[in-house]
């Protein structure tokens, strides 16, 4: 027997299976990866060493007015180590440079002063410039063009009329956008509402390559590659981080070249080979991303990735927060079954999106093809079954529904952090 473990909120939940019924247990590398450098000596190496561009420093000489973007508090990158570095590095040739450090808080609501501080800590808050983007703020926001989607490409002012644009984030497989990082920290980073939505249409998320680790063909990525290239970005620093959010590796330079070297390095360790099976048993790498209903359709996507048509998704996740957005529950609550609600969001155009519709319609294309099994709080077990899903309170009894769908002897695929993996079909 095979004890499997999955994350579940701060806690690990078990089961047993027979070691015969398990076709694999896909875990990225990245969980395992070491590195005899410390963090900071991995970040500076990689700003001694800039891909495809010039040095930060050298870039910086003699410009006035910069601003660094850098990601909100929904998003583990280790500002306290990476931006003290990348002032440093601008303050090398120009000291008396203004400074702004632009929170991209994309759809997100805005960063709050505690959380501005835990993120960044009290030194960088209390001596640096920092502004908090807000996507609904049209002020703040100006109009340079149309995205390859058709929407409009309204960026924040202050980003815009910089001389330099560096921004930092981090590199993870996104299961729509391919990678994190790069070009997404100016869409959706600093975008306005509107050009959000026009980037995450439905026809967009319906493509074939808007999925994890896929950028080639991928129109959201391309959306967000025009915006970065009509921003002017510049610079950026993008780093790996392994599960306890510690950086392995970095990379900086050209808002694209740079950004595809990194992709290249977390494709190497996060891709597995998967033989789809009936079952698939996974989670969405415990707390903090696996708060809500919401965010937890990310790691069903790995199950849908490694699962055969017509199997069972078990989904293990807390989500002390229920469903995560009236918007995106509303699309199940107000609708006869998987099919009628994709059907209506694909009736939908580039200039009719609504908020959390993206979330929607890819939890809405799972459950088309798979049944889903969640494991979570009780508490939201009336949400579950109003998604059309099957909530269950631990691992064995999720099992036996599956079994009860696909048969007893069924085989199983075990992905513990569905998050963390590009899972690829062999």
């Amino acid at each position: 027997m095979a004890k499997i473990k999955i994350p579940f909120g701060k806690r690990q939940i078990y089961c047993e299976l027979d070691d015969d019924r398990i076709l694999g247990e896909f875990r990225s590398k990245v969980q395992d990866y070491s590195t005899y450098l410390k963090e900071e000596e991995i970040v500076k190496r990689a700003l001694e060493n800039p891909i495809g561009t010039k040095k930060l420093q050298d870039l910086a000489e003699g410009k006035k007015n910069i601003v660094i973007v850098t990601s909100d508090h929904t998003r583990p990158v280790p500002s306290e180590i990476t931006l003290p570095l990348l002032l440093e590095e601008i303050r090398k040739k120009n000291g008396n440079a203004n400074i702004t450090i632009l929170i991209a808080t994309g759809f997100h609501r805005e960063t709050t002063l505690d959380e501005m501080k835990a993120k960044f800590g009290d030194n960088l808050v209390e001596n640096e410039q920092f502004v908090v983007h807000d996507s609904r703020n049209d002020e703040d926001m100006k109009l340079i063009g149309t995205l390859p989607s058709g929407g409009k490409l309204e960026l924040n002012k202050l980003a815009l009329e910089a001389d330099l644009l560096v921004a930092e984030g981090f590199i993870e497989p996104h299961f729509f956008a391919g990678f994190s990082g790069g070009r997404k920290s100016i869409l959706p980073g600093i975008a306005s509402a509107q050009c959000i939505l026009a980037n995450h249409c439905s026809e967009f998320i319906n493509s074939q390559y808007a999925r994890t680790g896929v950028i080639e063909n991928n129109p959201i990525h391309k959306d967000m590659l025009y915006a970065a290239e009509k921003a002017n970005l510049a610079f950026i620093l993008n780093v790996v981080i392994d599960s306890e959010h510690k950086i392995i590796n970095a990379f900086a330079g050209h808002r694209e070249i740079a950004h595809n070297e990194g992709c290249k390095y977390v494709s190497s360790l996060a891709t597995v080979d998967v033989k789809p099976a009936d079952i698939v048993i996974t989670s969405n790498g415990g707390y903090p991303l696996d708060q809500n209903i919401y965010q937890a359709v990310k790691g069903m996507t790995a199950g849908e990735a490694a699962c055969k048509d017509g199997g069972v998704i078990i989904i293990v996740a807390e989500c002390a927060d229920g469903h995560g957005g009236e918007g995106f529950y509303n699309w199940f609550k107000a609708s006869e079954n998987p099919q009628d609600i994709m059907n209506k969001i694909l009736s939908r155009g580039r200039d009719e999106t609504l908020p959390d519709q993206w979330e929607a319609q890819i939890l809405a294309r799972i459950l088309i093809n798979h049944k889903v099994i969640m494991v979570t709080d009780s508490k939201n077990y009336g949400y579950v079954k109003d998604m059309f899903m099957t909530p269950a309170k631990n691992l064995d009894e999720a099992l036996k529904l599956a079994e009860s769908i696909v048969g007893s002897n069924s085989i199983i695929n075990v992905i513990p952090d569905g998050v963390s993996v590009i899972v690829r079909n062999i």
